[in-house]
């Protein structure tokens, strides 16, 4: 009898928690929502993030504001993220490098991907591209391969330094075309102007950063990630078309929640990031203008791939030998 009225007790105890749980997420949101970016003002994450802030604002009927905490690699922002309270009114926007990255270019890292967050969403992918300052000769990542293949480390490719996405898309291109770039790093100042003036000749970076000045005409692209040519880009060959199928950089954003949000509450959002992305024309365009594609998923998606991504990315980072403590 006793365990009886014991089960029957934990029973109820459930029904009561899982009750209120619906109250709850019924409820939600009822006030202002606060998404941590752990990007600096200004770039494109942080851009990105701001104009899916709008969006979810219009589905939730909240006002949801970004609170900009960047430094250290992301890990200041996502620990911000992970160590909030897990009611739904602070979220976090991750990223490649934040996520998928930067756990395995450090042996201490604040935060635990699958422990200390509840995936919401993916928001988007953005293509990488292989840029050129107009005066290299090669105009396609073929032509550039046969290059370095007849003189190693003749061509120099800008990045932000050992372990950042523009150095590990370079590591990856080099693996898997069998060649030699060299990297020059940039600590403080971007890249571009030095790539734009011809004073390094390549950069591997995820395309909006690039696409003014493509279209002003003052670099070029040799090459696009993608299954299929960017329907915005349709001159621009794929990595695969260079003979490079499994060369597949991605850079993304996605939305989490700090692990112990209630699922109810994780599903409410994910059902309104579908709404503010892959149902919105505007914004699909937007994203379509400068190589990307918004691309909203369920949470068991987004679970799904985040191991994938973290997964791909640690091999680069192990192959290229690169720790960062």
């Amino acid at each position: 009898m006793t365990l009886i009225r014991r089960s029957f007790g934990l029973a109820a105890v459930c029904a009561a928690l899982w009750a209120a749980m619906g109250v709850q997420a019924q409820d939600y949101p009822n006030k202002a929502i606060r998404i941590i970016a752990p990007f600096p003002v200004g770039t494109g994450p942080d851009a990105n993030t701001r104009e899916i802030a709008i969006e979810l604002s219009k589905v939730l009927g909240q006002p949801v504001v970004v609170e900009n905490r960047p430094g250290a690699s992301n890990m200041i922002g996502m620990e911000a993220g992970a160590k909030a309270a897990p009611d739904g009114y602070t979220l976090v926007m991750g990223a490649t490098s934040s996520l998928s990255v930067v756990p395995h270019l450090y042996s201490k890292v604040p935060y635990n991907v699958e422990r200390d967050f509840a995936p919401v969403s993916l928001v988007g992918l953005l293509n990488t591209a292989l840029i050129a300052n107009p005066g290299v000769a090669q105009n396609t990542a073929r032509e550039l391969i046969a290059q370095l293949k007849a003189q190693p480390d003749s061509m120099a490719a800008a990045t932000l330094g050992p372990g950042s996405y523009y150095h590990l898309a370079g590591e990856w291109f080099g693996f898997g075309s069998g060649t030699k770039i060299k990297f020059i790093p940039y600590n403080t100042t971007s890249p571009y102007a030095d790539l734009v003036s011809g004073q390094v000749q390549l950069m591997f970076d995820a395309l909006p950063a690039a696409v003014g000045n493509v279209r002003a005409g003052k670099l070029k692209l040799l090459a696009l990630t993608g299954k299929t040519r960017h329907p915005n880009f349709p001159d621009v060959p794929t990595f695969a078309e260079a003979g490079l199928p499994d060369y597949t950089p991605t850079a993304w954003i996605g939305l989490l929640a700090p692990a112990g949000t209630p699922a109810a509450i994780v599903e409410k959002l994910a059902a309104a990031m579908q709404k503010a992305t892959t149902q919105n024309p505007t914004l699909i365009d937007k994203w379509r203008s400068y190589g990307g594609e918004l691309k909203a998923m369920t949470p068991t998606e987004f679970s799904a791939f985040l191991k994938s991504d973290s997964a791909k990315w640690g091999q680069v980072v192990r192959q290229a030998n690169v720790k960062l403590d």
